[in-house]
């Protein structure tokens, strides 16, 4: 009978670790979709600061990685 108890426990708690990883996972994608880590214009003045100077095709080559970064 105790077996049963320890098996409801067991299972519980995958369910809710499954769970949980889910709705943090859904929670950060729309955190960073709303809060891009880098825009543009960080990009251009990082760009700047080490010497480049930016161009628009090239900003834009950039920011279009890093966005097929994030949907991996």
């Amino acid at each position: 009978m105790t077996w049963v108890f320890i098996l409801v426990a067991l299972i519980a708690l995958l369910v809710g670790i499954a769970i949980g990883f889910f709705i943090a996972r859904k929670y950060m994608m729309n955190y960073l979709k709303k809060n891009p880590p880098i825009n543009e214009q960080m990009l251009k003045m990082m760009m700047m600061q080490m010497g480049m100077k930016p161009s628009q095709k090239k900003i834009n080559q950039m920011m279009n990685a890093m966005n097929k970064q994030m949907k991996l």
